[in-house]
């Protein structure tokens, strides 16, 4: 679904300006982009680019490829690979605020297919995976439980101790980055990351561009 409104107040507060909202899910709803009237910047900040799959990534990167043309950017927020032991801290805060971020996929369970999950019973779980480099969290069975998901006529059985994984977040380095970008048609124009090199914000375009424009090979840093 589409929504176009001058009556929000980025309208109001910045004449000229142009808002089209769309309302739907960006792995499938990315054709609903208006056409471009001129060159534009795609932005997709946050990291969330790491919650994909290798191949889920991919074909997410292949979408916006197809939206972009080849007067346009995209502007790409990335997590980069750092110390286990800073992820591993970042992903099991001693207050516990991401360990019930966590379990809280349990509470959206049991609202949306009717399950009865006790999310008490679970122990959240965070390790870096250092062949994938990626962080997974799981939720670790405390007790053995059975689980009923009434909506899709399911029994989930836990031994105590099984774990499930509920999300990863991939880190990245340049290299993977531009190789993700090249599978899906796109080129890195231009790489900024912070003082202590930990996060990335990329610049990249469509690959299949006039041979005489080319990207610059060195990253620039900005504090």
């Amino acid at each position: 679904m589409t929504t176009s409104s001058p009556d929000t107040p980025s309208v109001q507060e910045y004449p000229g300006l142009t808002v089209h909202g769309i309302v739907g899910d960006f792995e499938r709803h990315l054709q609903h982009v208006p056409a471009a009237l001129g060159p534009r910047l795609l932005v997709f900040l946050g990291g969330t680019l790491g919650n994909f799959l290798p191949g889920s990534r991919r074909r997410f990167l292949r979408q916006i490829a197809r939206v972009l043309t080849d007067d346009d950017f995209l502007l790409l927020g990335t997590d980069l690979v750092k110390n286990p032991v800073t992820l591993r801290a970042a992903y099991d805060d001693s207050a516990g605020v991401t360990a019930e971020f966590n379990r809280n996929v349990l509470h959206v369970v049991n609202r949306e297919l009717d399950a009865d999950f006790d999310p008490a019973s679970f122990e959240h779980v965070a390790l870096f995976d250092t062949h994938h480099e990626w962080i997974e969290m799981r939720l670790r069975a405390r007790t053995p439980q059975v689980v009923r998901i009434r909506a899709l006529g399911l029994h989930a059985c836990f031994k105590a101790g099984e774990e499930m994984r509920t999300e990863i977040s991939a880190k990245f380095t340049r290299p993977r980055l531009e190789n993700d970008l090249a599978a899906a048609g796109l080129e890195l124009a231009d790489w900024l990351t912070d003082v202590d090199e930990q996060f990335a914000v990329s610049l990249s375009r469509r690959g299949d561009l006039d041979e005489g424009r080319t990207s610059p090979n060195g990253s620039r840093v900005r504090g």
